[in-house]
């Protein structure tokens, strides 16, 4: 009879420990507030589909699009909002989702204002874009008065220079209107040539929020198509956690449940798979984590399915082993057998759903991309835990002297 040899039984409660320990670790950390990103399903926020409208002199083609959608993404990224999502529908709409954002009304203004600047002399004549600014920054300025008042101050990149320069020289003393999607900012009257580049908008019903909202909206430019809004969503953060921790509990029971079965019906061996399925949860967290993929209602859904297709994978090889050892071979020779077996199988399997994964994810957006995110990281995940750690575990479990018949896979002698 085999004798057991210890240090390998410590060595084997030691990685058992450690990878439940290591699952723990990434279970609780990412799915912290501070963790992995949360879609807009459960974190709550703000949907917007807008339509690119064709307009004289604007024509909507895709060059259109991606300029709009550069364009928006400068925008979120002064809000401020983590993760979001901004992508081309069709051939003409645009979708942005904020998670975690709760303004309804300030996302609107921020992402479908046009924003077109225009400085404009006294006969019509366009003088300066919003294509002529290197910078806007709001603060408050003296522009006449006794105490300094809300601006917003631009610095004009070399050409607008000289345009504005030629501009206040020849309308000395007389208005030039600042306008923004054609509406009056400002209308102030040329009092000296400005040769510094240096250009202020000031007065009228500007205070220091319009100033900080018109200075964000300038830095990130104006959109070269108009844009309507043809739907919006909003989700509530309070149902979106009470979502997630519904899925979050759904997993927990399938977990307890296939722990169960797998332990009664495969016994020590299914303890050391219930390990490995406990490791293969936190790999596929970390994984995700670590790519600063977004956790959606649908995602949740795929990692659940990756879970049943790495049982599948466990139970495959167990069952192969146990042919083996009813065949009245050797443990050593069952465990090599049984892997090899169901090898063929596990990565026919495998590839075949993972294939259909990445056409998801090629071919869909918003949660069903998400969906196949997670499922295709399982998949990856699976096969490392259940084809190279399980099969280290095994031979371990063996070479230790703790395997010594078919009772430790369930095979009754």
């Amino acid at each position: 009879m085999k004798k057991i040899g210890w240090n390998r039984v410590l060595l084997l409660v030691i990685l058992c420990a450690a990878m439940l320990g290591i699952s723990y670790y990434v279970f609780q950390n990412a799915m912290d507030e501070d963790g992995i990103n949360r879609g807009l399903d459960i974190a709550g926020g703000v949907s917007i589909r807008l339509e690119a409208v064709e307009e004289e002199g604007r024509e909507v083609d895709q060059d259109a699009i991606d300029r709009s959608i550069a364009v928006i993404r400068k925008r979120v990224d002064e809000l401020g909002v983590a993760e979001p999502a901004i992508r081309q529908e069709g051939s003409n709409r645009i979708r942005v989702e904020l998670p975690g954002y709760e303004d309804e009304r300030e996302a609107r203004e921020v992402i479908g204002q046009t924003a077109r600047l225009e400085f404009v002399g006294p006969d019509g004549e366009i003088i300066l874009t919003g294509e002529h600014l290197n910078d806007a920054s709001a603060g408050r300025e003296y522009v006449g008065g006794a105490m300094p008042e809300p601006a917003v101050t631009l610095d004009l990149n070399s050409e607008g220079r000289e345009r504005f320069a030629e501009a206040t020289t020849r309308f000395s003393g007389q208005v030039i209107k600042i306008k923004m999607d054609d509406e009056i900012l400002s209308d102030p009257v040329v009092n000296e040539p400005i040769t510094d580049g240096n250009a202020v908008i000031s007065g009228g019903d500007i205070d220091m929020e319009k100033a900080s909202h018109l200075a964000m909206m300038l830095r990130a430019g104006a959109l070269p198509v108009s844009l309507e809004e043809v739907e919006l969503d909003v989700v509530g953060p309070t149902l979106g956690e009470e979502m997630e921790n519904v899925g979050v509990i759904a997993a927990a029971i399938g977990l307890v449940a296939v722990l169960l079965f797998l332990i009664l019906y495969y016994r020590a061996a299914g303890i050391l798979a219930g390990v490995l399925l406990c490791f293969y949860l936190g790999l596929v967290l970390a994984a995700l984590w670590g790519v600063g993929a977004s956790l959606t209602l649908p995602g949740i859904a795929g990692i659940i399915l990756s879970l049943g297709m790495a049982v599948d994978a466990n139970i495959i090889i167990f069952e192969r082993i146990k042919e083996e050892l009813r065949d009245s071979r050797i443990v050593r020779a069952s465990v090599e057998a049984g892997f090899n077996n169901a090898l063929k199988a596990i990565v026919d399997a495998n590839v075949t759903t993972l294939i259909a994964a990445l056409i998801l994810f090629w071919m869909a957006d918003g949660p069903v991309r998400g969906f196949a995110v997670t499922l295709s990281t399982g998949l990856v995940c699976s096969m490392i835990t259940a084809l190279l750690i399980n099969r280290f575990m095994l031979r371990l479990a063996y070479r230790s002297g703790l395997w010594r018949g078919g009772s430790f896979v369930g095979v009754k002698t």
